[in-house]
């Protein structure tokens, strides 16, 4: 069974070219920020300033909001979202991958993520509908129609 995946992850996660093969050697069609359909190369903040890390929280919120190259990089990865029917976390992420599972969890759409050995738990993980802890179980839970989060599965107890 073949899905629409968009992988969310981070610029700094050594891991994500080889997650986006995998899926791809899978017969999967999968979203890369790093090089979107668009042949537009992925948004970084540095297009738009190489001294972005210095930004006053005014200049982030102004440049966020108002800089044509933020707009672009925003409007990809959202019509990316749209696209798929399937979110694969990889951690480690920042905080723009984790709105991004957000966003599919929120959505009704499938939110699988692949963690290891080392990541901070979260309890929130409970909204996705599969943790996986290797790349191969990753391709065998996207064979599966799982689509209820896990929190349906997990046993709530009331004090």
């Amino acid at each position: 069974m073949s899905r629409r995946i968009y992988v969310a992850s981070s610029w700094r996660n050594p891991k994500q070219p080889a997650v986006v093969a995998a899926l791809r050697a899978a017969g999967h069609e999968v979203y890369d920020f790093r090089n979107p359909f668009n042949g537009v190369p992925g948004f970084a903040w540095s297009e738009i300033d190489p001294n972005w890390e210095a930004w006053s929280a005014a200049e982030y919120r102004r440049l966020l909001t108002t800089h044509p190259i933020a707009a672009r990089g925003f409007v990809s990865d959202l019509r990316g979202m749209q696209w798929a029917d399937t979110c694969v976390l990889v951690l480690p992420c920042g905080r723009s991958a984790h709105l991004e599972a957000g966003w599919f969890c929120g959505a009704g759409k499938r939110c699988l993520i692949l963690t290891q050995d080392g990541e901070e738990p979260e309890l929130m993980a409970l909204l996705a509908t599969d943790i996986c802890i290797s790349l191969e179980e990753v391709v065998r839970a996207l064979a599966t129609r799982r689509t209820a989060p896990l929190a349906a599965a997990a046993e709530v107890s009331h004090a």
